[in-house]
């Protein structure tokens, strides 16, 4: 399962049940990023020679003003981080630097994801890896800046999606507060 390259071949990274995708409500006044809502998706990949694999799609701008009604959303990007970030954790992390991610379709709070990632940045092997696969939704994570209290933070996700049928769930880290459907 190697490629000329001395790394994995595409065919061995293949999608896995489990996955989830979530919405991050998120500021940074010191670098001058203002409050943006963007997504997640965590593909868990089969594991690779006894090993786990998986693929994460970060800070993707889908515009939803209604987390249910995600079918369509897209976006692509040619650079690393411009805007979104993909990454295949496999014996570490490896980058790719363009990024193709469509919701393909929508039933209740689960999204078919439809992804392609390719330019192969950290030497992983495969130079396009690519998933079709159902996640579930995990919530919402709001950390702002200026906000320190539940309400506050699900009165400022309101502004960027709906919010009703949310409720406060314990964020581990301590750090920011999470919603989830009820």
């Amino acid at each position: 399962m190697a490629d000329d390259k001395g790394g994995l071949e595409a065919r061995a990274l293949i999608a896995a049940e489990g996955g989830g995708w979530s919405g991050l409500l998120f500021d940074n006044p010191v670098i001058g990023l203002s409050p943006a809502l963007t997504w997640t998706c965590s593909v868990p990949l089969e594991p690779v020679r006894g090993e786990r694999a998986s693929l994460d799609l970060d800070w993707l701008p889908w515009a939803a003003a209604d987390w249910r009604a995600m079918a369509g959303a897209e976006v692509s990007c040619a650079s690393f981080a411009e805007p979104a970030e993909a990454s295949v954790y496999f014996r570490g992390h490896h980058r790719y630097d363009r990024v193709a991610v469509r919701v393909a379709e929508q039933r209740g709070d689960r999204i078919r994801v439809v992804a392609s990632v390719s330019g192969d940045i950290d030497g992983l092997g495969p130079d396009e890896v690519g998933v079709d696969t159902w996640l579930a939704f995990r919530g919402f994570t709001v950390q702002l800046s200026d906000v320190s209290s539940a309400a506050a933070a699900l009165d400022r996700l309101s502004a960027f999606t709906v919010t009703d049928g949310l409720a406060e769930v314990d964020d581990p880290r301590g750090i920011a507060f999470r919603f989830q459907p009820r």
